[in-house]
């Protein structure tokens, strides 16, 4: 196997392995098969993503491993609060769903919310295939000729990774029953807005032919509204 894609994998396991000690300390129990079954979707989807993208796209892998020096400071500012919001979710969705049982919420949310998950869990790994220019954090990669990517999902919005983790985000409370675990959700998503808005202002003033892109394809986030 990919020494780098070993590396991607022990590392992403790794946080979800300290997600999920925090879900079920919150929870009080490890008998809560509904969460098991998340964790067990969630390593799926996320082994399946990275395969997938290490064999259609593997120079974006070790571009994403890489840390640069001219990233834009709001990003700096940004990325650990949303880590923190990461990690407030499993505490959230413990305390509710697994210990308390706050929210009441059935095995029907299931239905809805595993289509979001799912849609989000193609769209992240569809984006880094397309886009050899996705790295972690917000630069202008100068060194590496960055152009603008108008194809796939980018023909429909502008930062379509950032969608398609809003669109797990929204997901996850309801495959686990917890509704109050949407107030980290609501955090995370307001950061990715801030975020998207100060990426976008940065491509328009500082990547030829962004601003035209940006004419072309309207949405930054969700086609028809923003």
């Amino acid at each position: 196997m990919n020494p780098l894609l070993m590396d991607r994998l022990l590392r992403a396991l790794a946080g979800v392995c300290l997600w999920s000690v925090i879900l079920f300390v919150a929870a009080g129990r490890v008998n809560w098969i509904r969460a098991w079954v998340y964790v067990a979707l969630y390593v799926g989807t996320l082994v399946i993503g990275e395969i997938v993208v290490s064999i259609k796209s593997p120079g974006i892998l070790q571009e994403r491993a890489k840390r640069h020096a001219n990233t834009k400071t709001f990003d700096k500012v940004i990325i650990p609060f949303i880590v923190l919001t990461f990690f407030l979710f499993p505490l959230v969705a413990g305390l509710d769903a697994g210990r308390f049982g706050w929210s009441h919420v059935g095995l029907r949310a299931v239905f809805a919310g595993l289509p979001l998950y799912l849609m989000g869990c193609l769209l992240v790994p569809w984006t880094m295939i397309v886009n050899p220019h996705l790295e972690k954090t917000v630069r202008i990669q100068e060194e590496r000729g960055h152009q603008v990517v108008k194809s796939g999902p980018y023909a429909v919005v502008r930062h379509p990774l950032y969608a398609g983790v809003i669109l797990q985000s929204l997901g996850v409370p309801l495959l686990l029953g917890s509704l109050w675990s949407y107030l980290p959700v609501a955090a995370t998503i307001c950061l990715f807005v801030v975020r998207t808005a100060l990426e976008d202002r940065t491509l328009r003033n500082e990547l030829p032919g962004y601003a035209e892109y940006a004419i072309s394809t309207r949405y930054r986030l969700l086609p028809g509204i923003w």
